[in-house]
């Protein structure tokens, strides 16, 4: 979940949110990373650091799917190499995930073992397997689609070219590290102030950025030595500044813990016939189980709260979003007897596909 691109490729689809982690040893400083966010001038802002990408597999249709032109034959393990590596730079160097990888094989019914790994294949066939494979990687994201960031040391430029803003963020992480109030603290705090700042202000894991660790490594940031906070000061500014710029030569790419439900899943279940029957008949044994005499709506509202992240919806619990779109779909409903309660059911699931399509859901995984 890293890496690199500078591509000047069509990039997918981007918008602005601000994302709060919730670790308890973090709240205080996620109130100063805000209040300091909020202090940067808005004409600063642009689509980079911060920034959340969607990426839906839309763009992985425009892909070359060439073959090099040297190769007469193929193994399946190069072909699906070359097929990962067309993938990864059309989503931003991004290491597709494992996850990812494996449920495209099996949509199109594709083994990734052994047999096929040793297996030649000629080119008509090799090109084949990478046109279903990145087709089937396409489908998969727009049904469930990943949510990345890029870190292109923006964010930690924005600080650093302002020195009110940069004092803030000295002081406050010297603050928030130096818990025992003596005014000093270890070299080696730096470390845990750019994992304070995190991904949430332009800072990448240093387990997963090898150039930083080497920026640490270059100012002897590992050291014993006390600092006081004009001191830790003079050595976070290099170490931000020589971090962005290596940001800015290699982005550093992640996936986001946050889930999109745009209603693909639950357009599926309205397309089978058999399975939609199922959850008819689910929701039908549920309300009999019931004894306080609710509507037909409010049994399946009830039902669906309780199980609808199986068909598709997103967690009834998740955010305000969600309980909105649940008013918003349940709205106006006209009661339907027995013998209808079917169509009810096929009526609000496509209410809710029809709202998750025109206004898809985030929330937290």
């Amino acid at each position: 979940m890293r890496d690199k691109t500078n591509s000047s490729q069509t990039r997918p689809f981007q918008f602005q949110v601000h994302c709060v982690n919730s670790h308890p040893k973090r709240q205080n400083f996620k109130v100063i990373s805000l209040s300091l966010s909020l202090s940067l001038s808005l004409s600063k802002l642009k689509m980079s650091d911060g920034a959340l990408t969607v990426l839906d597999g839309n763009h992985l249709r425009a892909i070359d799917l060439s073959l090099p032109e040297a190769e007469v034959s193929l193994t399946g393990a190069q072909v699906l190499d070359l097929a990962d590596s067309k993938a990864s730079s059309f989503l931003f160097g991004l290491s597709l995930p494992q996850s990812l990888k494996s449920s495209a094989l099996k949509r199109i019914s594709l083994q990734d073992d052994d047999v096929f790994r040793l297996k030649e294949l000629d080119r008509e066939q090799a090109l084949k397997v990478i046109t279903d494979y990145i087709t089937a990687i396409a489908d998969e994201l727009k049904d469930d689609p990943l949510v990345i960031s890029v870190l292109d040391g923006y964010t930690l430029r924005l600080f650093l070219e302002d020195e009110d803003d940069f004092a803030m963020l000295a002081e406050n992480l010297f603050t928030d590290l130096d818990v025992e109030d003596t005014g000093k603290i270890n070299k080696n705090e730096i470390r845990n102030a750019l994992v304070h700042m995190g991904v949430e202000m332009g800072v990448p894991p240093i387990s997963e950025f090898p150039p930083l660790s080497d920026i640490l490594k270059k100012h002897e940031a590992d050291g014993e030595e006390e600092l006081g906070q004009a001191q830790f000061a003079e050595l976070l500014q290099p170490v931000l500044q020589e971090l962005s710029e290596a940001l800015a030569k290699k982005h550093f790419v992640f996936i986001q813990n946050i889930k999109i439900v745009n209603g693909s899943k639950l357009r599926k279940l309205l397309a089978d016939e058999k399975q939609l029957n199922i959850i008819v008949e689910k929701i039908l044994e549920d309300k009999h189980q019931g004894k306080d005499g609710s509507g037909n709506a409010e049994r399946i509202r009830s039902f669906l709260e309780k199980n609808g992240t199986e068909l598709g919806l997103p967690p009834s619990e998740a955010n305000e979003a969600v309980a909105l779109l649940y008013d918003a779909v349940f709205a106006d409903l006209e009661e339907a007897g027995e013998d209808k309660f079917g169509n009810l059911v096929k009526q609000i699931l496509e209410k809710f596909a029809e709202q998750l399509e025109a206004s898809p859901v985030f929330h937290d995984i």
